[in-house]
């Protein structure tokens, strides 16, 4: 259901095609029949006149006007005249197949072009065919780019003048982009100069064979038994249909039990009150890696995507809102009252396997969570007008619990659909099409699949409001200039025709393109090699992958590890992952034959769903209830290696509220524990539970740790109050901090410092050329100094003089000539 779509070139086609591009557009002329009429290949006849097909593919042929941008505000179809091919149009999306064959023509003319758009794969393609009775040879074949929009490619067919061909276009491909779009074959007497042409000289090479998978639409069990494991692991089915089936998100409380959401009614949001998704809730009170008892908490939900449980309530996304539903006798877990909407419009409309989703608790109390880049969405309170309300697309967010404030934390990358936190508390995020790992930081705008960046904040809307795009209503953001790439030195896909292209031939490389769901290893009863690891589902490449990151600057490099799990199940679609009380592993599967997102109701099979089990040496469950611990023993979870009892009784904690006591025992851990994450842990519950004051965060930043003040740092500029103290500290770490990390940290806290008192922060920042190549520093630095520069003209001359990074120089420059400054500072 993750397959997703992207502006990837891909394009096969034989060596003697030649193209250039130029905005000159010559008309050519239409091939003739034998009777002399031009032939209907731009189809402007409003039929298939002159073409033969077969299969279903084409019926519903040809397409009138652009039924494109209706559906993907991201693409045009780009035809020309009014009619056009394109074989999702046609309202069977891409299962359909079949051939579009012309009436033979003889080649009259040295060159031709025709527009081309669709999938890149090797069966969605157009042939030119030379034609000689029953004998035929294919001369020319391209493929579409993953893409809709239409463009333009040429054919060299001077070897060919006089002879006699046929056009055959092909769709025999049923999975993502498994289609082809087609319009305007033309002949030209010279090479013709077309803008936007696709250019047929890249030979891309081969795409390697297909991958062999040993089975499709196995039974629970049989997937359970069938799977390839790392020495030691084994699975069990805990949960299957009937039981369970399409569970789109999942959680684990304070007792060990799994909250599982079914999504009946994905892909479209019902109408009101017709919404057929449910919550359960599972327990396994033998421990035999089974469930026992299961319970149905609530029913005639509309289109859940997220969920976590949390203080008395239940946290759940189902566009356009974000619910908390309260509950009542957690023994048998019921709704204490209606669902309460505390925010609304998240996109409904478009790619809803895009929408809110995955949510976690963060370490520093907020829920976190992912949105995808073409389900553009306004995010607020219900009610808020537009100037109180945050765009979003691309992202990932959060949301405090207690304050009810909404924030984008960090923007870019494409449909991310897993989330996690690190030992260290650093944010990692998957992703589809674009590479797939990343290290998220709070104010960081990365590599996008499609669209514009935007404001991050109401304040930077503010700022840029004469960008908003008036129809959309999104606010532009035009000045960020580059952007942060992904820390994967691989990708998953093979070839180089792009990441739909390798779709069921990328086994090689780690499966393919679409990811699903991240866990970073931090439990107890695994090896310890496997620790610290990144582990995401790969869909199309039925696998667990597993990234290795290692510290570099001020980020991370994550390099390839060893696949951690074979499915060797081509149904098998993974969508989170999550560790218990114990270390193990906990994964939801959707299951289903269809790979790829699309919005037609009855293209899923609502009858499967799997929940599996992966164990270590047979790790035996425990039973436990964090909720009936002390607050001193909730304290020293702070200190257990498995990282679930840590977050649950920080969770837990914060709850509870400030208590003098907790924040002793917090503050001692602190100041003596001689592991920096035991004291990140430490650090993080005093501020959730409303224990890191000014005065004890200032003198934290005294610590010999880069990750202690670093993190104190961004605790304390939560709220957006920093005090005069705290801005001078601020100053002096950016200009004396040895720590590349502590300037990253530094960089986004001074985003949500008031524009016209972030000067001396940057000036520090600015000075350090050591910084140069640093994955993250220098963007960071200017995403925190464009407003500056764009409305202080002296500080920007400061900013100037001080930047030893040649990329702040250029930046600054490019920022100051773009607008004129309005207002002057006295710095």
């Amino acid at each position: 259901m993750k397959c997703q779509f992207v502006h990837l070139a891909a394009c096969v086609a034989l060596s003697f095609c030649s193209i250039v591009s130029f905005s000159a557009e010559p008309a050519g002329v239409l091939p003739k029949s034998a009777a002399g009429k031009p032939l209907n290949f731009d189809f402007e006849q409003g039929s298939l006149q002159d073409w033969t097909a077969s299969g279903d593919a084409f019926e519903k042929q040809p397409v009138k006007g652009d039924t494109v941008t209706p559906r993907r505000s991201d693409m045009k179809s780009q035809h020309q005249g009014e009619y056009w091919i394109g074989t999702y149009e046609n309202g069977r999306g891409d299962k359909a197949q079949g051939t579009l064959t012309s009436a033979p023509f003889k080649v009259e003319h040295g060159w031709a072009s025709f527009l081309l758009g669709g999938g890149s794969l090797p069966k969605t393609k157009v042939e030119l065919v030379l034609k000689d009775g029953e004998s035929e040879r294919v001369v020319f074949r391209a493929s579409g780019q993953d893409t809709e929009n239409l463009r333009p490619i040429v054919a060299n067919l001077t070897p060919y003048v006089g002879k006699p061909m046929v056009i055959r276009i092909v769709d025999q491909e049923t999975g993502g982009w498994g289609h082809i779009n087609f319009d305007n074959f033309r002949f030209y007497d010279q090479q013709p100069q077309l803008a936007n042409a696709i250019d047929a000289r890249k030979n891309v090479g081969d795409l390697p064979p297909t991958d062999e998978v040993k089975f499709a639409g196995l039974t629970g069990e049989q997937a359970a038994k069938e799977m390839t494991l790392r020495p030691g692991f084994s699975a069990t089915l805990f949960a299957g249909e009937p039981d369970i089936q399409q569970p789109i998100a999942f959680c684990i409380d304070d007792r060990g039990r799994l909250w599982v959401a079914e999504g009946y009614t994905y892909p479209k949001r019902a109408p009101e009150g017709q919404g057929r998704d449910r919550i359960l809730v599972f327990e396994d009170n033998n421990g035999d890696g089974k469930f026992d008892k299961r319970h149905v908490f609530m029913e005639k939900l509309n289109l859940v995507s997220g969920l976590e449980v949390g203080f008395g309530g239940v946290w759940i996304g189902a566009a356009p809102h974000l619910l908390f539903v309260p509950v009542k006798d957690w023994n048998e877990p019921k709704p204490a009252g209606e669902p309460k909407v505390l925010l609304d419009g998240w996109d409904y409309t478009r790619d809803t396997h895009e929408t809110l989703n995955t949510f976690t608790w963060g370490p520093d109390g907020w829920l976190y969570g992912c949105h995808g880049v073409f389900c553009p969405s306004l995010v607020g309170k219900p009610g808020a007008p537009e100037k109180e309300r945050q765009w979003i697309d691309a992202a990932v967010w959060r949301y405090h619990p207690t304050k009810h404030v909404f924030e984008v934390f960090s923007e870019g990358t494409s449909n991310p659909w897993g989330i996690d936190f690190d030992q260290y508390g650093q944010c990692f995020i998957e992703a589809c099409v674009v590479p797939h790992i990343w290290h998220m930081i709070q104010g960081a705008r990365y590599e996008r699949q499609g669209g514009e960046h935007y404001s991050m904040s109401l304040e930077q809307t503010a700022q840029n409001e004469r960008h908003r795009d008036q129809k959309s209503r999104k606010p532009n953001y035009p000045y960020f200039y580059d952007h942060i790439k992904t820390i994967g030195d691989h990708v998953h896909w093979a070839g180089a025709k792009g990441p739909h292209a390798g779709n069921a031939r990328s086994d090689a490389a780690g499966g393919g393109h679409a990811h699903a769901g991240l866990l970073i290893y931090q439990g107890d009863s695994w090896p310890e090699e496997y620790r610290g690891n990144i582990f995401m589902n790969n869909i199309h490449g039925q696998r667990i992958n597993m990234d290795v990151p290692r510290r570099k600057g001020s980020g991370y490099v994550a390099s390839h590890g060893t696949d951690f799990i074979n499915f060797n199940d081509k149904w098998s679609q993974v969508l989170n992952l999550l560790t218990d009380q114990d270390g193990s592993l906990y994964m939801i599967d959707w299951y289903d034959k269809n790979q790829c997102h699309h919005n037609q109701v009855d293209g899923h099979d609502r009858s499967n769903g799997r929940i599996f089990k992966v164990t270590y040496n047979n790790q035996k469950t425990t039973k436990v209830d964090l909720q009936s611990k002390s607050d001193e023993e909730l304290v020293q979870m702070q200190l257990h290696k498995n990282d679930w009892y840590a977050r649950h009784a920080r969770r837990v904690l914060q709850e509870r509220g400030p208590k003098p006591a907790v924040h002793a025992s917090l503050e001692q851990i602190v100041a003596k524990d001689p592991d920096v994450t035991r004291k990140l842990r430490a650090l993080w519950t005093l501020h959730a539970t409303a224990g890191l004051t000014e005065k004890l965060g200032l003198s934290v930043l005294k610590s010999e740790d880069e990750h202690v003040r670093a993190w104190a740092i961004q605790l304390l500029m939560e709220d957006k109050k920093p005090s005069e103290a705290l801005l001078n500290e601020l100053a002096t770490l950016a200009k004396n901090d040895a720590s590349p990390l502590v300037r990253l940290y530094v960089a986004s806290a001074a985003q949500r410092v008031a524009v016209d008192k972030r000067l001396p922060v940057l000036e520090g920042l600015f000075a350090h050329a050591e910084d140069i190549t640093d994955h993250n520093l220098p963007l960071m630095y200017w995403y925190t100094a464009e407003p500056l520069v764009g409305s202080d003209i002296l500080a920007a001359t400061k900013l100037l003089g001080k930047a030893k990074i040649p990329v702040l120089r250029q930046f600054v420059t490019q920022r100051m000539s773009a607008t004129t400054p309005k207002t002057a500072s006295n710095h």
